[in-house]
């Protein structure tokens, strides 16, 4: 798709993870948000999506608290808020989606099923925003400890 924004003309180039906006002289710009998380020892990297939850997140980056876990999802409050939004609000979610959670304006992470969950799903407390999702291996969350430090930087 071609566009002109002022003086110059923009090509558009899209794909389910990421944006990219080119310029006729060949210039780039990658538009995907990628946050890295850090918990300990463990970094994870994870991109987030264009909802309304994840930029409110990314324009209050760097977040830091301390977790609660809850069978296998980490959530902690961050000073956001937001509604539930059609485009991405979930009753369930998957392995290693991201999320906001309204209710209690916290952020969470998903890394398998919730003392609520049935028949192999994942299931929140109440609703979430799904927000993004871990890239590559999310099993070391498995080893994350109640109450741990955890850190979420712009990446």
């Amino acid at each position: 798709m071609e566009f002109s924004w002022g003086s110059k003309e923009y090509a558009l180039h899209c794909s389910i993870s990421c944006v990219t906006i080119q310029t006729n002289d060949g210039h780039r710009q990658d538009m995907t948000k990628y946050i890295c998380i850090t918990i300990g020892h463990t970094r994870i990297t994870a991109q987030l999506n264009d909802s309304r939850s994840a930029q409110k997140i990314w324009d209050s980056l760097p977040l830091s608290a301390n977790v609660t876990k809850w069978g296998k999802e980490l959530h902690f409050p961050i000073p956001v808020q937001q509604d539930l939004e059609d485009n991405c609000a979930q009753t369930t979610v998957e392995k290693g989606d991201l999320a906001f959670w309204p209710e209690g304006s916290c952020f969470c992470i998903f890394f398998g099923p919730t003392p609520i969950s049935e028949d192999g799903e994942i299931r929140p407390a109440s609703s979430v925003n799904v927000i993004g999702y871990i890239e590559g291996d999310y099993g070391r969350l498995n080893e994350v400890e109640n109450l741990s430090e955890i850190k979420i930087e712009q990446s």
